[in-house]
């Protein structure tokens, strides 16, 4: 098992600690890439010339966690995540409707959330977030939910359904060893999630028992807006032109104290800066966020350069808000995101939580927007 830490890493503590070990690394090797010689407490200038590349790693001040996470011992990737819809397998009833059926099991794991940094999560099929699960308005959906865990776990699905279906003690919250099928009809269409609902639920939530849970449209029964929802559809010719994105923002309270050291989306800290997200300039972008970051009221997503349409919950066809750069969610408030850089130059556009804390601590990334996307 991976050693913690051997120092404290509050919040701002953390931080001054992962801006010295940069600055150690940094001497031990010279003078590094996109550094300048300028002096303390002054930012590298930007690349120039015809051929020059802008280092990414060194925006927003360099404020970036140190070195990288071994995703293949962690189970997943967060650049892979981004793009993994959980489809189920489907078969139909005997009345003819679609039945469409998860198989999701929870189990403890330890996972690095940042270079050397181990969690203790408690997860849904060895990852954080768990699977995004995907269905379409209308269809039959079956989950078959066995807890490998040590501690007493269940599935609360932000949707409608039954009483009996509800993920809370005496309705689908069960011992480890045990199984439960959860079973209900896909409604209403948007982005949801969904999470352990076992108590302390501050504790089951930040330990890492949560997901995505995205319904579709079904264009047949939104005739008026059938366009609309032919491309929120997964599978459809018209879904196919956007480049879609799940996000879940979350963080980490390392030291177990009610506060968090790290921020992330999709759990991993930096893991977009270090990594820009490739988009094509053509294509329209649309992203399903959605917030779980427990201890702190609120989390944010901010685009830069860039302004986006925003439709909260997922719910509607329409958007809630137009033209904004700027969206909050409470803890469990989620909705989605399209915009589009085809009045763009290619580039890197940031993209983060517009609370500085939570950038300078993980939260922050770059898209790499290019005239293709190979």
């Amino acid at each position: 098992m991976r050693q913690w830490l051997s120092f404290n890493p509050a919040r701002r503590g953390f931080l001054g600690a992962g801006l010295l070990a940069a600055g150690g690394a940094a001497l031990s090797a010279g003078r590094a890439a996109g550094q300048s010689s300028h002096g303390a407490g002054h930012q590298a200038p930007p690349a120039s010339g015809a051929n020059a590349k802008p280092d990414h790693r060194s925006a927003h001040g360099a404020m970036i966690t140190v070195g990288d996470v071994d995703n293949a011992r962690n189970g997943f990737d967060p650049t892979a995540m981004l793009t993994e819809w959980y489809t189920g397998t489907v078969s139909t009833m005997p009345d003819g409707r679609k039945l469409r059926t998860f198989e999701v099991t929870a189990e403890d794991k330890e996972i690095e959330i940042a270079p050397g940094v181990m969690f203790p999560a408690w997860t849904f099929n060895g990852r954080v977030p768990g699977p995004a699960l995907r269905a379409m308005e209308g269809e039959r959906l079956r989950i078959v939910f066995r807890n490998n865990g040590s501690h007493p776990h269940s599935m609360h699905f932000h949707g409608i359904h039954a009483a009996r279906m509800d993920g809370v003690p005496g309705a689908g919250l069960i011992n480890p060893g045990d199984e439960f099928v959860y079973e209900f009809e896909a409604k209403p269409f948007g982005c949801h999630l969904y999470h352990c609902h076992a108590l302390p639920l501050a504790r089951h939530i930040h330990k890492g028992m949560y997901g995505l849970f995205v319904i579709d449209p079904d264009p047949e029964r939104h005739p008026d807006q059938a366009d609309v929802a032919r491309s929120r559809l997964l599978g459809s010719p018209e879904n196919a032109e956007w480049q879609e994105m799940a996000m879940v923002m979350n963080a980490f309270d390392t030291s177990f104290d009610g506060e968090n050291e790290f921020y992330a989306c999709n759990t991993i800290a930096h893991c977009y800066a270090k990594k820009p997200i490739k988009l094509a300039r053509d294509r329209p972008v649309r992203i399903y966020l959605v917030n779980v970051t427990e201890f702190d009221p609120i989390n944010s997503f901010h685009l830069h350069a860039n302004f986006f349409d925003y439709y909260d919950q997922g719910t509607t066809l329409t958007p809630t808000l137009k033209t904004v750069d700027l969206i909050t969610q409470c803890q469990a408030q989620r909705g989605i995101l399209e915009f589009t850089f085809k009045d763009h130059e290619p580039g890197l556009y940031m993209f983060h939580a517009h609370q500085s804390e939570f950038t300078e601590l993980g939260w922050m990334g770059m898209f790499d927007v290019v005239e293709a996307v190979s």
